[in-house]
């Protein structure tokens, strides 16, 4: 009978678990939900600087704040985006199977 605690199958799991681990690191990196969040923001902002009234230019002197400030989130948050997109996370190393021979 195999021993459910050898170490080869310790090690399967080990890798395993490296592996998910990986996975969940590269789905939460910090440029996703900065991307992510600047874009949503930024388009809720700029719709609010589409369907801007008069007095509220006026309070800010004539200037759409409201559609420049959401603009630049917009093109902030893209860039995030793009930057994830051309330089992803690095893949960790594969796994080094030991053989369970000594030299």
């Amino acid at each position: 009978m195999s021993d459910p605690h050898s170490d080869r199958n310790v090690q399967r799991e080990v890798s395993a678990l490296e592996a998910e681990s990986a996975t969940a690191a590269r789905l939460f990196d910090i440029r996703r939900i900065i991307g992510g969040l600047f874009v949503v923001y930024g388009v809720i902002v700029t719709i609010a600087g589409l369907l801007a009234s008069d007095a509220e230019l006026d309070k800010a002197q004539g200037v759409n704040i409201n559609l420049w400030t959401g603009l630049g989130m917009l093109l902030l948050g893209l860039f995030f985006l793009a930057w994830l997109r051309l330089r992803p996370t690095a893949p960790p190393p594969p796994a080094r199977e030991d053989t369970g021979e000594d030299a």
